[in-house]
């Protein structure tokens, strides 16, 4: 589907995406077989195939090269703020109409029409055209310059799975781990649920500047950090203050990998930008399968090994990416392919 958002153009792509993601919620509204809600869900992962690399495109080109991160950052802040309110006002809106679902999704329907207006109407496409390539001529035999290696894009999809995978373990294991692992109660689990959405609303856009102006590999490997740390205060403290700590580290390293992660990637898909969708999907690959399999490896340690076990080997597997990133993101080291120069090397 990426390739087919760098054939025919990202606002295309992405006005495509939209309107398949509104059509999906109206299907949604007269579905009442088990098979229908399968055929939906397929649907919604084809849709989010074209719709993520086109806009990650998008926020790679209009970014600009000093304030790329920052853009992803608000980006993934106004998307996690939406989604939390979606959430909540679908909630309301079961309650009120007593369980009506098919109310609920009409007015997603009619809600999902906004957005396509916007990037109908707003936002503009940016042509590139390639330049042809000009001969460079070669070292004198007394300045012949250290080869650079080149790493494969799939060793980057690599670093996304591990980083995902490894932070998604607890995604749906952490209400089990609050109440019966931490003894937490419900309204305690709520306020650290609380707390750590709002300091993960707030921090996004901060590790987006720091990703921009100060190092973009520190903030990369904040993530891993985050894992390893938070893995650790929920083993050693399983109480009120190690489990809302963990969750504010394990938070905060989602919001400081997300703008370090799309920076990386326009970066890499900069090198051919007539293929750039193409290179950002397959590093996307990575992340999804990622979000896919750390839930089942969590839930499998979990009842099989126990939750200490799970933790131990969460943290073994973040310090893994750390060291991944380490010599994945380095200031000599550059996509096969890529176009290298002194000035543009660099990544941190």
């Amino acid at each position: 589907m990426s390739r087919f958002a760098d054939r025919f153009g990202f606002k295309r792509s992405l006005g495509l995406a939209i309107g398949s993601r509104s059509f999906m919620a109206l299907l949604l509204a007269f579905s009442d077989a088990p098979w229908q809600l399968y055929a939906i869900r397929l649907l919604h992962g084809m849709i989010e195939s074209l719709r993520d690399p086109a806009i990650n495109s998008m926020l790679a080109e209009r970014g600009g090269e000093k304030s790329v991160a920052s853009a992803f950052s608000w980006y993934w802040t106004a998307r996690y703020t939406a989604g939390a309110l979606g959430k909540t006002a679908a909630g309301l809106l079961l309650a009120w109409t007593v369980a009506n679902y098919k109310f609920v999704f009409l007015c997603a329907f009619a809600l999902s029409v906004l957005p396509l207006y916007v990037v109908l109407r707003y936002t503009r496409e940016q042509v590139h055209e390639r330049l042809p390539e000009k001969p460079v001529p070669g070292p004198e035999p007394d300045a012949v310059r250290p080869a650079v290696p080149k790493v494969p894009i799939a060793t980057f999809a690599g670093f996304g799975f591990l980083i995902t995978s490894t932070s998604s373990m607890l995604n749906s294991l952490f209400p089990l781990l609050a109440t019966q692992y931490a003894g937490l109660t419900e309204a305690q689990t709520g306020l650290v649920f609380g707390i750590s959405t709002a300091l993960m609303m707030v921090s996004g856009p901060v590790f987006g500047w720091l990703s921009d102006n100060v190092s973009r590999k520190l903030v990369l490997l904040i993530r891993s950090a985050a894992n390893t740390l938070s893995s650790l205060l929920y083993l050693f403290f399983p109480a009120l203050a190690g489990v809302a700590a963990g969750k504010v580290v394990d938070d905060m390293g989602k919001a400081a990998f997300r703008p370090a992660w799309g920076a990386l990637m326009a970066r890499i898909s900069g090198a051919d930008r007539s293929r750039r969708a193409q290179t950002i999907g397959t590093m996307t690959i990575g992340e999804n399968l990622g979000e896919t399999l750390g839930p089942m490896l969590g839930g499998f340690l979990w009842t099989t090994y126990g939750v200490a076990f799970m933790l131990i080997v969460r943290a073994v597997l973040a310090l893994t990416a750390e060291f991944y990133a380490i010599f994945l993101v380095d200031p000599h080291i550059t996509p096969a392919g890529a176009i290298t120069s002194d000035s543009d090397s660099a990544i941190v």
